[in-house]
Order: structure tokens, then C-alpha cells, then sequence
């Protein structure tokens, strides 16, 4: 244990006597840690010495007439250095230069709030210094011999069946705090002891490790949560793994084990942490390519061999009927979109199933169940396509509905980033002809009238458009618009002018609407 200046004061062959009371000490003042025990008889000697020592004078810096208008001046003013300096205790020898110590220096020290106390002339001052040396060397040893047995519980409770949760179990108990592993996804995978770390102060832990892995590089912070319940408690966060592929976030309360020694074993516990995520990667990427395979057997038909597999592995595959929803490339985002989906498969016990397709990832879910999709569009910002309800043995249908619907959302934008496939089919075969690839064609066809509607202030395209709509009827059309039938069979006639087509045919008016809605 790291000496203090109470010590100090408690060694009977030392024979110190506290001169200042300690009912007029700071709290911490006697507990304070001593760092080192220095001897000096500057009058200054503030420059020469470290936060946390114990400073040692004979005093011959001290004018031996007490009466003197400035002793007590000079007095207040030595210990205010020493206390700016963040010095732990001053020890004044005696009958070396004078008899006792000094008053003034005394009530200095008190006001201060400076630990005083008078070294006997029979103790050097060597003697106080050598025994704070031998203190802080067993102090360093012990904590050497801490943190070795804790890195060897540590690693033998890394090799039992669920070695992550033994590891952080054992790392909670030997800092004495709380310990809580959030994973990829973003959600508390593991926690000792449970329950440890209330709320509101979990809660901010958990939303600054998602702020982490969303910026993807390795980092460590310090985390003061809980402030506003008036119960603030100071945590420590580490990401595990590589800037790119992080796996996590270690989070770890504030101990007062958490110094030099402290911190090695928190080393040793993110690495194996770390290792352990990583295997858990390897694996996830096998069962990633088994799913992908899966995936194109229940494409193919083949429901016998998929049905079997996934039993085995992971549950029943959903019962029919089913919808199938295709995400687009989740790119670097893909090993911590793999562990949300897996997180949700258990939730669901086989009512959900995925897997890689080509550069997207493809669900089997059920019909009611479009929570999933709308999560993964939020949480990634990935355009989503649903295709129809199918059964099981319809699963390649499906497949094709979802992956329409899957460009019509990457068309779409953010405006709409999960699309369903009855959305679109409702628009009819032309609203699918229209594609994006057509709207140059498109742009061009109704090229003529967007410039003469921009130069004369006309509205012949949306003339155009309200006539197709109500099937070419001038009065229905002219009471929409609120103008005489007359205007609109005039603006039609421009129309086909400036076109140069007759509109008065079926197929010329089922171009010119899907030219429309190719640039709608």
C-alpha cells in the first residue's frame, strides 16, 4: 500500500507529533500519498519539489526572532508556496537550529491547512526518507505481484466454455468495479456484475460506444455519466479491434486499482477480448458463406436440404407465407450489420433468415414482420426492397420483386429508402418501363414543351399530363384545371404541333405518359 502522510505519524520509531490539528485539515490531508521525502532549508524551496512530497527543514530559513513584524509574513507565505506546489506535509527537526518549532510556522501551516508535524533530534531525516523509499518499493511490488495474479486469473478464465464473459466477470471483481461489453451492433452484449451500472448513466454509456463504432477508428476516452440525476460516475470506454472492423466497446467504471498496474491488466483483458471477438468473426464468416449457400439452394427449389441445414444450425426457416427484402451494399458495415441480423435471428427463433447475396444481403422474414427492414434502412442508411407475399416454394419470384423494388428505392433517395414491390406494381407495366435509363429519352420527348411553357409562361405540360389522366376527355379536363374546354383543345393542338405527333392514338398517348413518368 502506498505510504501516507498518516504513515508517516503511525510508525513509532519515527516519534513524528502532528502540530496542526487535524480537526482543521482538509479531509484527504493525512491520506494524501507520499511520493517522496525531500530535505531542504531554502527560503523558497517550492521549485525543487513535486506534487505529493514530504518536505524536511531544520528551518534555519526562519528568523529565530519570532517577535519580528514580518515572521509571520514570511511564515504564511513559505507554506502558501508549498501548498500551490501541492506539497503533502512539512516536518520541522528540532534542537538542530533551534528548540522547538516555530509558532508562527504553526499557525501558518493551520490556516493553510498544511499537515505540520515535529521530527525528534534523535530521528534523521535520512531515516524518513529511506522508510518512505522502502514503502513505495513494496507498494510497486505488491502492485506488480496484483497485476500478475490478476493477468493469470484472467487468462485462465479466458479458456473456460464462455471465456469472454469469465474474463470480464474476473476483471470486474479485481478492479472492484463495474464492467460492460457493448458489441458491433451497438447494444450491451455483456455486463458484470448485471444490473451494476444504472440509469440513466448505462444508457449514456451505450449511446457514446454507438457514437465509437460508427466512426470506425480505434479510440479510448474517458466518460463522466450520470450528471444529470446528480449521480455522476466517471468511466473508461476502449474499442476492440482494428480501425475499420471494430468489434466493440470495453467500458470499465472508475476504480481506485485503476493506476499503472491497473491498467496492464486492462491491456491483457482487451486483447484477449479482442482475440476472442476476432474468432468470433472467423466464425460468423463461415456460417456467412453456409447462409449464402442456403440462400441459393431455396432459390433453386432445393427446400429439403436448406430446411435440414438450418435446423441445425439456427432453427426452422420462416413458415410461408413469406416476403423476401433485399438491402443494398452495406460495404465496410457489413461484419457489424451481420451481427445485428444474428442478434435478431435469436430473438425471432428461425421466423428470420439471411444471408449474403452478391454485394447485398437478402432476408427471409415474415409477412407481418417488416421491422427488421425498416431498422437495418435507419441504422445503415441502406435502400431496402420488399417484394410480395409468396410461399416458400415461390421463393425466387420473390426474389426478383424484391430486387425491382430495391432499385426503385435507390432511385428513390433518402425520401424513401424501404420500398415495397405492391408499391410500384400499383403504378401498372409503364411506371416499370420508365426506368432510369429511359428518362433521357424521356427528357427529350417532352423537351418542346418544357421550353415553350419556360419562354412563354405557358402550361402545356400539365395540360398534357390532367388530359392523359382523365383518358382525353377536354371538359373533364378543363373543370380540373378551371378553364374553358376550348383552352385545353387549343393547348392540345400546341401540343401535338410542337411534338409533331398525333394524339389522337393510343400508343402515341402511352409514350408520351411514360415519358411523363419517367421524369416525374
Amino acid at each position: 500500500m502506498q505510504p501516507t502522510v498518516q504513515t508517516l505519524l503511525d510508525r513509532p520509531e519515527l516519534a513524528l507529533g502532528l502540530l496542526t490539528p487535524a480537526t482543521t485539515l482538509p479531509a484527504e490531508a493525512l491520506v494524501a500519498p507520499v511520493m517522496w521525502a525531500h530535505s531542504s532549508d531554502l527560503a523558497d524551496p517550492a521549485p525543487f519539489l513535486d506534487e505529493g512530497q514530504v518536505l524536511l527543514t531544520t528551518g534555519t530559513q526562519f528568523d529565530l526572532d519570532e517577535a519580528r513584524a514580518d515572521a509571520a509574513g514570511f511564515a504564511l507565505a513559505y507554506v502558501q508556496r508549498l501548498r500551490d506546489r501541492g506539497v503533502a506535509a512539512l516536518g520541522f527537526g528540532t534542537e538542530v537550529i533551534r528548540d522547538g518549532t516555530p509558532a508562527t510556522l504553526v499557525d501558518a501551516c493551520t490556516e493553510l491547512g498544511l499537515p505540520l508535524f515535529e521530527v525528534p533530534f534523535r530521528v534523521p531525516f535520512i531515516a524518513i526518507a529511506r522508510l518512505v523509499a522502502d514503502l513505495l518499493a513494496e507498494d510497486a511490488y505488491a502492485r506488480e505481484a496484483w497485476a500478475l495474479q490478476a493477468q493469470r486469473a484472467i487468462s485462465r478464465a479466458a479458456l473456460r466454455p464462455d471465456g469472454l464473459s469469465a474474463t470480464l466477470a474476473e476483471l470486474s471483481q479485481r478492479l472492484g468495479t463495474w464492467v460492460g461489453l457493448v458489441d458491433a451492433t451497438g447494444n450491451l452484449d455483456r455486463e458484470s456484475p448485471s444490473g451494476g451500472l444504472p440509469q440513466p448513466a448505462l444508457g449514456e454509456v451505450v449511446g457514446e460506444a454507438r457514437s465509437m463504432l460508427r466512426r470506425g477508428q480505434r479510440a479510448g476516452r474517458s466518460l463522466l455519466a450520470g450528471e444529470s440525476v446528480g449521480e455522476p460516475q466517471r468511466l473508461t470506454l476502449q474499442t476492440l479491434g482494428s480501425g475499420g472492423a471494430l468489434r466493440g466497446v470495453l467500458a470499465i467504471g472508475d476504480s481506485a486499482q485503476l493506476d499503472q498496474a491497473g491498467r496492464e491488466v486492462v491491456n491483457s483483458v482487451i486483447a484477449l477480448a479482442g482475440l476472442a471477438l476476432e474468432q468470433n468473426r472467423n466464425l460468423d464468416r463461415a456460417r456467412g458463406h453456409l447462409r449464402s449457400g442456403l440462400l441459393r439452394s431455396l432459390l433453386a427449389g432445393d427446400l429439403a436440404l436448406a430446411r435440414g441445414i438450418a435446423t441445425e444450425m439456427w432453427g426452422p426457416l420462416p413458415d410461408g407465407p413469406v416476403r423476401v427484402a433485399l438491402t443494398g451494399d452495406p460495404g465496410h458495415a457489413l461484419d457489424r450489420l451481420s451481427e445485428l441480423l444474428e442478434l435478431r435471428v435469436d430473438e425471432r427463433d428461425g421466423r428470420l433468415f439471411f444471408a449474403r447475396d452478391a454485394d447485398r444481403v437478402a432476408l427471409v422474414l415474415e409477412v407481418a414482420d417488416s421491422a427488421v427492414a425498416d431498422e437495418l434502412a435507419s441504422e445503415f442508411d441502406l435502400p431496402v426492397g420488399i417484394s410480395d407475399a409468396v410461399d416458400l416454394e415461390q421463393l425466387e419470384v420473390a426474389h426478383e420483386q424484391a430486387l425491382r423494388a430495391l432499385e426503385r428505392a435507390r432511385e428513390s433517395g433518402s425520401t424513401a429508402r424501404v420500398v415495397a414491390f405492391d408499391e410500384i406494381s400499383r403504378q401498372g407495366v409503364l411506371a416499370f418501363l420508365a426506368r432510369t435509363d429511359a428518362r433521357a429519352v424521356a427528357v427529350a420527348t417532352l423537351a418542346p414543351l418544357v421550353q415553350h411553357d419556360e419562354a412563354s409562361g405557358s402550361s402545356l405540360v400539365a395540360t398534357v399530363r390532367t388530359w392523359l389522366e382523365n383518358g382525353g376527355q377536354f371538359d373533364a379536363t378543363a373543370q380540373q384545371l378551371g378553364v374553358h374546354r376550348h383552352t385545353v383543345r387549343s393547348r392540345i393542338a400546341l401540343a401535338e404541333r410542337l411534338l409533331e405527333r398525333d394524339l389522337s392514338g393510343f400508343h402515341a398517348r402511352a409514350d408520351l405518359w411514360a415519358a411523363l413518368l419517367a421524369v416525374q
